[in-house]
């Protein structure tokens, strides 16, 4: 069955969203008939958005009929023993035509009992940002539950908020606890736990087209923000081309920049699938007799069972991420 796997594309799954744009039509190419494109999920496994294949001799089926026909050869062994049948990653492009309310996500044991999910450990990478534009990460001086509550009741809570102002090539690790929030006129590429569990605090007083506020959640938040987080979340890393350079490493994903402007011979040395996604140029990667073009904007699955391949490119930037 090995040599029936090869570099996967799936279909998108395009997200109209309150606070979305345009731009993952006009800069990214996404074919849509939605007013306010916010997300494109690129690779999901959550309930009722499972991915399709949209490329090669398995186009049609589901990512969940990959991984009950392919297993470990699709997962990796060890990764194939902890996850089953269940895809343990979630990879988004994210517009934000205006900014995102502030919210949280809970942790693997919050999200267990309360909602049969795991938690929503994630990274941001900005490929691209209005000028100006900001990210609010955490909070800009030291937090207590008792202080959080008021500035909340008193709707002041964008005065305790650390607002980040960035441009293309920022990347940031937001852990579980961590409140945050993208702000209008960025773009992300967005890794994460398979999860779609999201506590939103406060959401700009916005209403929707039948004046109807969106739901908050601040009697599940408050147990799951972390009051003591440090200011950690900013990612330096290198940017050596033609190498993976290392931007996140956590217990859920691995995540390195990976700059190619020559012919790379690649070997998978992990237990695990590796994810590419395309931020900048284009290029192709090539694998098990097959060869499959990649350019700013698509994702692509190389299976766990594929060990050597290549890729050939004179300007892609990628992102390249593994368990």
């Amino acid at each position: 069955m090995i040599d029936t796997l090869y570099p996967i594309k799936f279909a998108p799954i395009l997200k109209d969203k309150i606070w979305g744009g345009q731009k993952l039509k006009t800069l990214l190419n996404k074919k849509s008939d939605l007013p306010n494109i916010g997300e494109s999920w690129e690779i999901s496994d959550v309930e009722g958005d499972t991915s399709i294949v949209c490329n090669g001799s398995l186009k049609g089926q589901s990512l969940k009929q990959l991984l009950e026909t392919y297993k470990s050869d699709l997962l990796g062994l060890q990764n194939y023993r902890i996850f089953k049948d269940k895809f343990p990653l979630l990879i988004k492009f994210i517009d934000a035509k205006e900014d995102l309310s502030i919210q949280l996500h809970p942790n693997d044991e919050l999200a267990a009992k309360r909602h049969n999910s795991f938690g929503k450990t994630e990274m941001w990478y900005v490929f691209q940002a209005d000028e100006g534009s900001n990210l609010i990460v955490g909070f800009n001086q030291d937090m207590t539950p008792e202080k959080y509550l008021k500035h909340l009741e008193n709707k002041t809570l964008t005065k305790i908020l650390n607002f980040d102002e960035v441009k293309e090539g920022d990347t940031y690790f937001i852990e579980v606890g961590r409140v945050h929030a993208i702000g209008a006129g960025v773009m992300v590429a967005e890794i994460q736990q398979t999860s779609d569990i999201t506590y939103r605090v406060y959401d700009w007083d916005r209403v929707d087209a039948d004046g109807n506020e969106r739901e908050l959640h601040n009697d599940l938040a408050i147990d799951a923000i972390d009051f003591n987080m440090p200011d950690n979340f900013r990612v330096a890393y290198n940017k050596t081309e033609n190498q993976s350079n290392e931007m996140v490493s956590c217990p859920y994903f691995t995540t390195n920049y990976l700059k190619v402007n020559k012919t790379l011979q690649k070997e998978n040395h992990h237990d695990s699938f590796i994810i590419y996604m395309c931020v900048d140029g284009e290029g192709e990667i090539k694998a098990n007799g097959f060869s499959e073009a990649i350019k700013k904007g698509e994702t692509i699955l190389l299976p766990a069972a594929i060990k050597e391949y290549e890729i050939a490119s004179k300007d892609a930037t990628l992102l390249e991420v593994y368990l």
